[in-house]
């Protein structure tokens, strides 16, 4: 496993990678047009290639003798939820199932705090739906804090977010 920056060239596997683990997570009882909608819209290769351009925007990957298993975003620039969070958002963070306890997700996070480290973050801020047990387990053991709830929105609708935040030593 070689965790590395993104490149242009990783744009459509980090967006299947986004609609396999976003559907496999959040919908369990099947998968509406609603939901289908909003997944293929929100990931696709032209708007991750947008992020891999963005300098306000860190993309690293996890990528395995077949491909890329797993990735993390940090944003640099993003609106708080709360206050005392900072603008530093580890905004999406993704690590394919059956590649779940190999320690892809800990590298990953790893690399990307000391990313921020690097940048003078002094704290990291990230949302999990509050039923997603096994995010929230992890984000635990790595030592972030819940420091509140918010919404994730899609169109009318949201969705029940906790708020957990890292402070950088």
């Amino acid at each position: 496993m070689k965790i590395r920056r993104a490149r242009q060239s990783d744009a459509s596997s980090i967006a299947a990678i986004s609609i396999e683990v976003w559907i496999g997570t959040y919908l369990k009882h099947g998968v509406s047009a609603f939901f289908a909608d909003y997944a293929l819209n929100a990931f696709t290769p032209a708007k991750i290639e947008a992020l891999i351009a963005d300098p306000d925007q860190f993309l690293l990957v996890s990528q395995n003798e077949d491909g890329i298993d797993g990735f993390i975003r940090v944003s640099s620039t993003s609106a708080a939820p709360l206050a005392g969070c900072s603008e530093t958002e580890i905004a999406t963070f993704y690590v394919q199932p059956r590649h779940h306890g190999k320690g892809i997700g800990k590298r990953l996070l790893s690399a990307a705090l000391a990313h921020c480290r690097d940048h003078s973050a002094r704290s990291v801020w990230l949302t999990t739906n509050a039923e997603n047990a096994p995010a929230i387990a992890f984000y635990l053991a790595q030592g972030f804090e819940h420091v509140g709830e918010t919404h994730f929105r899609i169109g009318d609708e949201g969705y029940l977010n906790n708020v957990y935040s890292y402070r950088l030593p």
